[in-house]
């Protein structure tokens, strides 16, 4: 069915007139299509990495770029999602969280995704790992990746500290996560 807007609204989870390329720290998860578990499985609460995950793994490692102030902390490959904090800005140091007070003071005339901001760095993670993806085998008629991602931006040190700690403990809770494909009815495998 053909793109029409006045059928398929999409709904922007983001805060309106929000800076995405200002300073700060940023927190993702991005879903395979149809939450297929391509990435590997979690054994005794660890991730066994695919190939195809660990590729995933590594080109999001590649993301990291300091001579332009994009920096990863924490982050894991689940079974058929990713979750991840990057951080923009001059150092490393993620006690540089983003002031969610600042607006973005972008001309109405600048269109389209500001390269350098959290989203741009998004969308090449996810553009890159799918033309990857399809170039191990992938049928290229398959989507690696959901439509859109979940995002929040990390306004204080206290929530930094509980996002990395979900991020690390996510592998132990599998069971429990609400991707697994059990709760979603099995519809997990392609």
């Amino acid at each position: 069915m053909p793109y029409d807007p006045a059928v398929h609204h999409r709904r922007s989870i983001r805060p309106r007139g929000y800076d995405y390329a200002q300073n700060g720290a940023y927190f993702v998860t991005v879903c395979t299509h149809a939450h297929a578990c391509l990435f590997g499985a979690v054994e005794n609460g660890a991730v066994s990495l695919s190939a195809l995950g660990a590729v995933i793994e590594r080109l999001w490692e590649k993301l990291a770029v300091p001579a332009a102030g994009v920096f990863l902390d924490e982050f894991v490959v689940m079974p058929n999602h990713f979750h991840g904090i990057i951080v923009i800005g001059r150092t490393a140091s993620p006690s540089k969280v983003a002031d969610p007070r600042v607006a973005a003071v972008r001309s109405a005339a600048l269109s389209g995704t500001v390269p350098g901001s959290f989203p741009a760095i998004v969308q090449t993670f996810k553009s890159v790992s799918t033309r990857r993806a399809h170039g191990m085998g992938l049928n290229a008629a398959l989507l690696l990746w959901q439509r859109n991602y979940y995002e929040h931006v990390i306004r204080d040190e206290p929530e930094l500290t509980r996002i990395r700690q979900y991020i690390v403990e996510n592998p132990m809770r599998w069971e429990l996560d609400r991707y697994h494909p059990a709760r979603l009815g099995g519809q997990s495998v392609r």
